[in-house]
């Protein structure tokens, strides 16, 4: 579905030597670009082509030389030799000539019989097929030697006096074989014969064709051959085969010539000649039909010649017997209008598809206009429903037709209508044409070059356009249409496109060659805009309004234009360097474009958001638009682009709005729609934001997309507000069922559609009393469906959907509804509204179709419903062996107890625990079975049970249970609340509640001597498990045995209050047992303060080697433009640890003294052990962190600052003030080193470079030192002893 659309033409004229001169032949120099003619009179010339589009294309003419013939002789044809940089020719008495184009030097190379008829170099231009008037072929070297010669003809008539220039052979592509066309004894009859280059051998021949003409063409490519039979053109295979054919003319005097393919064997050009004028006619095959696509009509005295240019496919060159040579460049447009409309051009037909209503396959349509002759250009207008096409026709005539609105045209399937011409002067042919308003035509001519002239004029026209026909709605008017010439403007330079202002009214732009953009308006002067100008010609061109996007003085429009070479402009900005083809979407209410679709050279399909452009943010979003690798790190990335499946395609065009769709066409033909995601995205979340919510889920549906999005991008306080009016709109159960049966608790727009566009809803929480979203959304539906929506079968089923898709599901809910249906089955009633809902049977088979049967089962089953639970597990296929008996067994048992069994079965403990309390005494050992197993209904069951002797019996079972789980402290209460007090006494004994124990051992009025043997265990008992305070108390309290008390209190190096006791009672010994405990322990923890010392050093100094190291190794590595993280852990600490030659795990310490160590209470004394968290190895990845971790567990605990305040009290009351000195300022050292190891470690954490002067043990301890005495860490110190 593309048109060929010529996008610039130029013009220019021979300047011949004579009046009567014209020109007879032609050649070609690809290597120069440039075209040599020679003249009747022998004259040639040659005409330099442009390159490419930017540079001037008038080509420049000259004249190099003439050849003399004999009288009588004349040139019959003429080849280029780029070998030789010459001009092969052969004249009609049969001289070969070899004419060198720069010294204009002619050598005669050689001479056959019967003269030439025509002279076909090979492709490679190693051979020349030349081929004689009297029949014979020749094929020699470009050095002139005969490498053989046979007869073309079958049958030679009488040899003519004067051999006439003939249809050459024609070569295969790559010059393995080549064609002629030779006559058979019947003369009404030729056929085709293919010929072996390297041997001279026929290969094959066709069968004979009747009115066969002279003409073969062979396609570069070597698929088929083309030949003219009649007014059709057959083409055939290698073998000689017949292929296919098609009509080529249908008018009666028609005649067919000089059939030619382009380079890249797409597009078949042919020369008609009629009575009144002739003609270029191009055609184009795709999806198995010939398509005209171009017809360029001249005047018959012209006797037009053509060729395609060898390298340019779309280039064309044509010229006449006086020397108007044209250059016409063409471009493929697509046929697909801005309001997807294609208008395909097939000749004097346009064929017609709304592609917005159907993706009607080519060459297939929907309905066809017939036009008076060939269609050259179109020009589309559709607004509010008004849709005009102009045709400009190859005649130079213009005729317009007013079309319904599009969504009336299924109507006009198949039809035809006849489009008559418009009434008007005299006009050419547009080359270019567009609506500027609805009744207003722009187009763009360029005038016939005269022989006074030397190159062509082009002019910008401007025609208004009326009708004195009235328009009848639904229906086509071709007829009756003026066009009347408004205005008239010459332009310098040629044009290669013309597009209309989309804001503003009768104004465009039109671009000149080289990518200058003039912008047009009625009653001003032409007038450049310098700021839209494209950097090189582009030939397919678009402007399309847009928003600002809040920046000032921006125009309301955005100007696209693509080159030859890919590049994609906007403005003056090239935006992409790759690009294939491109198109312009629109989901705006007000027309404004929103989305550019591009294609790349590498199969890619993008889709850019026009605020990404206008706001400059495309390179940050899109990059290069060339293809990337996606990985799981990049995964966002592959959402930038749809890969399109075949190789080649491009983009047709777009349906606009809620239908989201990319057309693109195949190389093969097919017509594909591509719907891409952002798009479909961007049109549901418009038809959100506008209020169509049923559209929206439409869409949802048609693309497959995660119904969540409808609830997700409103947020749900919006869904919630709204969701009466969202079912009021889509009106049907089936969608709302769908909808239901999606919902999840998880955000799509932030999880699924992340990074396809753009999401704000920031709304947090839910509505509906803390429920999930699933729960909260599927309420309000239940709720909107019982207002919104009459009462019917199916609506009752879409509301036992929303009961089965909660989270839970509610199943015993819906089974509820289920069992009301059931209900007035089973009574027979002709209530009206039995007829308003569905079966009891048809619920039950929609429930289980959702739920898992067993669920849906047991759901029956807590109803306490036998039969309901029997039909249910009947629907859900289940074994009756195994549900029946039991359901047989319930059924005797009384009412309660059924229940109380379907609870432990359905696993419902508090409802079973209720039920069995209710029915009766007789089951209250089924009711203690059930607690013990369930412990968590003991508080529930005491609430329940109101016998005081059977609530003693719960306690005392709870009692039990709390024992043997070890909670003796609770177990006590409840044996206590039981009276159970034996129990409780060995409860509180097991949970080493000595207090609790003799409490309630005076409750049961024990004897003294049971209480003091009590008290002595426990004593024995919270020594062994480290509690020598409280074994103290006992002792003294319980036993008076003040010597056991006293020797419980030095284990508990509680010195102080030892001393008091001991002094009190006047007992020496126990005095000297304190006093020498005290002095011990002070010495050894003198030892075990200095160890620690040295050990924070040790530990520092490897910290700060560690880091160091690690430091240093890191900057290493950023040298070397690697990250740290890329580097193996490992690697690293163990590179660090052999940097150092300090371990700290390495080195023996002293073992403490034995009074420091023998006790239990050492970890109150001494320094607190950090936990085993594993050892730490030298060289370990965690080494670093693990030392920090070690110096801060070496810090002294409360209960040791406790313990070392006591120590020191005692020390100085038993007279060893020097014993306290020492060990308070060994103390003090260590915990200051200590604190300021972990402060320096912290800081050097911090830093990139470990400085040896700064990070210094002692410089942190004198800094820190005089802070730190003053605080509560220190609260232990006698300020008698400190350090000045």
């Amino acid at each position: 579905m593309k048109n060929l659309k010529l996008s610039f033409e130029v013009s220019s004229n021979l300047c011949l030597q004579s009046q009567n001169e014209v020109i007879r032949s032609t050649a070609f120099d690809i290597e120069q670009n440039r075209l040599f003619f020679v003249s009747s009179d022998s004259h040639f010339y040659t005409v330099h082509l442009s390159s490419s589009q930017n540079e001037e294309s008038r080509g420049s003419t000259t004249v190099i030389g003439s050849v003399d013939l004999d009288a009588g002789d004349s040139i019959t044809s003429m080849e280029y030799l780029m070998e030789k940089e010459s001009l092969i020719i052969g004249t009609s008495s049969g001289d070969l000539l070899l004419f060198n184009v720069d010294d204009s030097a002619v050598e005669v190379v050689g001479r056959v019989e019967g003269g030439v008829k025509s002279i076909s170099p090979s492709p490679d231009g190693d051979l020349l097929c030349i081929i004689t008037g009297i029949g014979q072929m020749l094929v020699m070297t470009h050095d002139w030697d005969l490498l053989y010669e046979t007869t073309v003809e079958d049958h030679i008539e009488d040899a003519d006096s004067q051999c006439k220039p003939g249809s050459p052979a024609t070569w295969r592509g790559d010059g393995k074989f080549f064609a002629t066309i030779s006559s058979t004894p019947s003369f009404s009859h030729k056929k085709l014969k293919i010929w072996e280059r390297d041997t001279g051998d026929m290969h094959s021949v066709s069968e004979p064709k009747a009115s066969m003409g002279e003409i073969a063409e062979w396609m570069p490519s070597g698929a088929k051959i083309a030949t003219v039979s009649d007014k059709k053109i057959i083409f055939f295979e290698k073998n000689g085969l017949e292929r296919s054919s098609f009509t080529a003319i249908e008018e009666v005097d028609a005649t067919i010539e000089n059939l030619k393919w382009n380079c890249n064997s797409d597009l078949l050009a042919a020369i008609v000649r009629t009575k009144a004028y002739d003609s270029i006619k191009i055609w184009f095959f795709s999806n198995n039909h010939w398509y005209l696509k171009q017809e360029i009509r001249y005047l018959k005295k012209d006797e037009v010649r053509f060729m395609w240019d060898p390298v340019k496919p779309l280039s064309l060159i044509s010229w006449t017997l006086e020397g108007l040579i044209k250059l016409q460049n063409f471009i493929w447009i697509s046929s697909v209008t801005d309001n997807s409309v294609a208008l395909v051009i097939d000749g004097s037909k346009i064929l017609v598809t709304p592609l917005s209503i159907s993706l009607i396959p080519p060459p297939m349509y929907l309905f066809q206009l017939r036009f008076p002759c060939s269609v050259r250009e179109t020009a589309f207008w559709s607004k509010n429903s008004k849709n005009m096409l102009a045709a400009s026709l190859a005649d130079g005539s213009l005729s317009v037709v007013e079309l319904p609105g599009v969504d009336t045209w299924q109507d006009l399937e198949d039809e035809v209508f006849h489009v008559e011409l418009c009434i008007t002067n005299d006009l050419a042919s547009f080359i270019h044409l567009t609506w500027v308003d609805s009744h207003v035509l722009l187009g763009v001519i360029v005038e016939p070059v005269y022989k006074n002239e030397k190159f062509s004029k082009y002019y910008i026209q401007e025609l208004e356009v009326s009708c004195s026909e009235d328009h009848i709605p639904g229906s086509i008017t071709g007829s009756g249409f003026d066009a009347n010439d408004v205005n008239k403007l010459f332009i310098e330079n040629a044009v290669t496109g013309l597009v209309s202002n989309p804001v503003k009214k009768r104004s465009a732009f039109i671009q000149l060659n080289g990518g200058n953009i003039l912008e047009y308006e009625t009653d001003y002067p032409l007038h450049e805009r310098n700021n839209l100008r494209f950097s090189s010609s582009c030939p397919w061109m678009s402007v399309g309004p847009v928003e600002d996007f809040g920046l000032a003085n921006s125009d309301s429009f955005l100007m696209f234009g693509l080159d030859t070479s890919g590049k994609l402009h906007v403005n003056q900005t090239v935006l992409c360097s790759n690009c294939s083809s491109f198109s312009l979407y629109s989901n705006s209410t007000n027309q404004t474009i929103t989305h550019l679709i591009l294609a790349t050279k590498q199969d890619l399909l993008f889709i850019v958001e026009i605020r990404n452009i206008v706001l400059g943010q495309t390179e940050v979003n899109y990059g290069n638009f060339l293809p990337v690798v996606i990985t799981r790190k990049n995964a966002e990335e592959g959402k930038k682009f749809i890969q399109i499946w075949e190789k080649g395609s491009n983009i047709l065009g777009v349906v606009h709005g809620d239908e989201s769709a990319v057309i693109i066409q195949t190389t093969r033909g097919n017509l594909e729609s591509i719907y891409p995601r952002k798009l479909v995205l961007e049109s549901i979340v418009n038809a959100l934001v506008q209020g169509r919510f049923r559209d929206a889920l439409l869409m949802v549906r048609r693309h497959r997309i995660d119904f969540n999005i409808i609830v997700d991008h409103m947020g749900l306080q919006n869904f919630l507000k709204l969701a009466t009016e969202i079912v009021k709109q889509v009106d049907n159960l089936t969608y709302i069922t769908e909808f239901v049966c999606s919902l999840k608790n998880e955000n799509v727009m932030e999880t699924l559609y992340k990074g396809y566009i753009t999401y704000a809803n920031e709304e947090k929480g839910t509505a509906l009393d803390g429920q999930s979203k699933v729960n909260s959304v599927l309420l309000v539906i239940r709720k909107a469906l019982e207002e919104q929506i009459t009462e019917s079968p199916s609506r009752e089923l879409c509301i036992l959907t929303t009961l089965a898709q909660s989270d839970p599901p509610y199943l015993e809910e819906a089974l509820e509804r289920v069992k009301v249906i059931r209900e007035m089955e089973l009574s027979d009633c002709s209530d009206p509204e039995r007829k308003q809902v569905p079966s009891s049977e048809e619920s039950l088979k929609h429930l289980l179709w959702l739920s898992e049967s067993e669920a849906v089962f047991e759901a029956a089953l807590g109803l306490y419903d036998l039969n309901l639970a029997a039909i249910v597990a009947l629907n859900s296929q289940q074994d009756p062996k195994e549900f029946l008996p039991f359901l047989q067994e319930l059924e005797v048992l009384p009412v309660y107890v059924m229940r109380y069994k379907i609870d432990l079965k359905l696993k419902r403990f508090e409802k079973a625990l209720q039920h069995i309390v209710t029915a009766g005494d007789t089951y209250f050992e089924d009711c203690i079975n059930l607690i013990k197993t369930n412990p968590q209904l003991f508080p529930q069951a005491l609430q329940l049970i109101t016998s005081p002797a059977k609530k003693r019996q719960v306690l005392e079972a709870w009692g039990d249970h709390l024992t043997n789980i070890k909670c003796f402290e609770d177990a006590a209460t409840s044996y206590l609340c039981c009276n159970s007090l034996e129990k409780a006494l060995k409860s509180y004994r097991s949970s080493n509640n000595w207090g609790g124990v003799l409490t309630v051992a005076g409750i049961m009025k024990l004897q003294k001597e049971e209480i003091i043997q009590i008290a002595y265990e426990l004593c024995e008992e919270l020594q062994t498990i480290g509690k020598p305070s409280e074994a103290a108390k006992i002792a003294f309290d319980y036993c008076n045995d003040v010597k056991t008390g006293i020797n419980c209190l030095i284990n508990a190096r509680e010195w102080e209050e030892a001393l008091r006791i001991g002094l009190m009672h006047g007992i020496e010994e126990l005095v000297l047992d304190v006093k020498v405990g005290a002095v011990e322990c002070g010495a050894g923890l003198i030892v075990e303060y200095e160890e620690g010392l040295e050990k924070v050093g040790k530990y520092l100094a490897r910290y700060l080697a560690v880091r160091q190291r690690r430091l240093l190794l890191a900057a290493k590595l950023r040298d070397e433009e690697s990250s740290i993280n890329e580097l193996d852990d490992d690697a690293v600490s163990e590179a660090s640890s052999s940097f150092s030659g300090m371990s700290a795990y390495t080195t023996g310490t002293r073992k403490g003294s034995a009074a420091s160590m023998s006790s239990s209470g050492t970890s109150k004394r001494g320094i607190r052990r950090q936990k085993k968290k594993g050892k730490i190895r030298a060289g370990s990845p965690d080494e670093e962190m693990a030392l920090v971790e070690h110096m801060k567990g070496m810090s002294l605990t409360a209960g040791a600052k406790r313990e070392l305040k006591s120590l020191l009290g005692c020390l100085v009351m038993i007279g060893k003030e020097d014993i306290a000195r020492k060990l308070q300022r060994v103390a003090e050292n260590f915990q200051l080193s200590q604190i300021s190891a972990v402060k320096l470690a912290e800081d050097a954490v911090s830093c990139d470079i470990v400085d040896e002067h700064t990070f210094v043990l002692e410089a942190y301890m004198k800094k820190l030192r005089n802070e730190l005495l003053r605080s509560e860490e220190f609260f232990w110190q006698s300020k008698v002893f400190v350090t000045p």
